[in-house]
């Protein structure tokens, strides 16, 4: 019962990644939205939207389980893969999984100073490491602001 209610806390600490969180450029946009915290898990979904079209999305998941917090990614509705977190601060979560035969190899998440929120992956490909940055803000109150909205 005891590591139940410090998973708990722990998931209640990494609220600050609930919300909607959105990254624009001048012909892609990327939103992710993040469920407040329950007890055991936060619910997630990424899509990127190109020329009006979704080219790309993820349903993901950050869940307490008895050995720990996961970050589970399902990319394109794919069977999920688990990333465990292996350091956390308050502003910024760690997700490895070494032994993934894909090729991504950590996933992490910065609360920035400023209020914004950086999602980075790493991994390899084809022997060769490699890293993305996916610097999200909130995105304004106005519906056109948001990706695939008709504008």
């Amino acid at each position: 019962m005891m590591l139940a209610i410090v998973l708990a806390l722990t998931l209640q600490d990494i609220g600050w990644l609930a919300g909607e969180w959105q990254l624009t450029s001048a012909t892609t946009c990327v939103e992710e939205y993040w469920t407040a915290s329950s007890n055991n898990m936060l619910v997630g979904m990424s899509r990127t939207v190109a020329a009006g079209r979704t080219t790309s999305f993820e349903f993901m998941r950050i869940e307490a389980r008895p050995d720990g917090i996961y970050y589970v990614a399902q990319p394109g509705g794919r069977p999920p893969v688990d990333f465990k977190l292996a350091s956390e601060s308050a502003s910024e979560l760690v997700f490895v999984n070494p032994g993934h035969a894909g090729h991504l190899k950590k996933v992490i998440y910065r609360r920035e100073a400023d209020g914004r929120l950086t999602a980075r992956i790493e991994g390899e490909n084809g022997g060769k490491a490699f890293s993305e940055d996916y610097p999200y803000r909130r995105p304004s109150n106005s519906a056109a602001s948001r990706c695939g909205a008709v504008k």
